[in-house]
């Protein structure tokens, strides 16, 4: 319905033909394609490639739930996986099953998947991998490694550090298993080695 002059009789049609409003549902969206950037864009970069690397790793030192210790320097040559996650994390539990399959499909002497539990107390940790037959080494976080990474704002982060040691993606969220193994496959072809250490020809 309008009135004699053609304008919209409704007071909320008129509400929503204010410019204000109008700005301000811009800005909405504007908002959503940042988000939606944000989320998407990294795995976009790590399935695809493209996009810059974010430089060195930090150095550390972890002693996992079995009680070996793994580190930085001893890692090099190797592209690893580093996954914060925690028990209580559903995205987590979503995204277990495709780090497993990664350690299990390339080997320890490739890429190094390793979990950090950001959990207070590791004998609910322990059972938990156990029970969903977790064999990747995990570690409990510190503050340590918390600080070095950046803070870890959300869980589950994953970082892919190539065989020098430079962060080639972080990923906020589950990494999608496809992105995923394509940025593993991609560091080890620039690194020159896929499949049992031997040079890619």
């Amino acid at each position: 319905m309008t009135d004699a002059s053609g304008e919209p009789r409704s007071v909320w049609a008129r509400v929503w033909r204010h410019p204000a409003v109008r700005w301000a549902e811009r800005l909405f969206w504007a908002g959503v394609a940042v988000f939606v950037l944000i989320r998407i864009g990294p795995q976009l970069s790590a399935w695809t490639g493209i996009g810059p690397v974010m430089g060195q790793a930090p150095a550390f030192a972890l002693e996992t739930l079995d009680g070996d210790v793994v580190d930085s320097e001893s890692l090099r040559g190797r592209v690893v996986v580093l996954n914060f996650w925690a028990t209580w994390c559903i995205p987590c539990r979503v995204e277990i099953p495709a780090l497993q399959s990664v350690w299990e499909d390339f080997g320890p002497d490739e890429v190094v998947v390793i979990g950090v539990s950001t959990d207070v107390l590791d004998a609910p940790v322990a059972a938990y991998l156990a029970e969903r037959g977790v064999t990747y080494p995990v570690a409990m976080q510190t503050g340590e490694i918390r600080r070095a990474f950046g803070g870890i704002s959300a869980i589950p982060t994953t970082f892919v550090i190539d065989a020098e040691g430079v962060v080639r993606h972080r990923v906020l969220g589950i990494f999608a298993p496809p992105a995923m193994r394509a940025a593993v496959r991609r560091a080890l072809e620039d690194a020159g080695t896929l499949g049992d250490g031997e040079p890619i020809t």
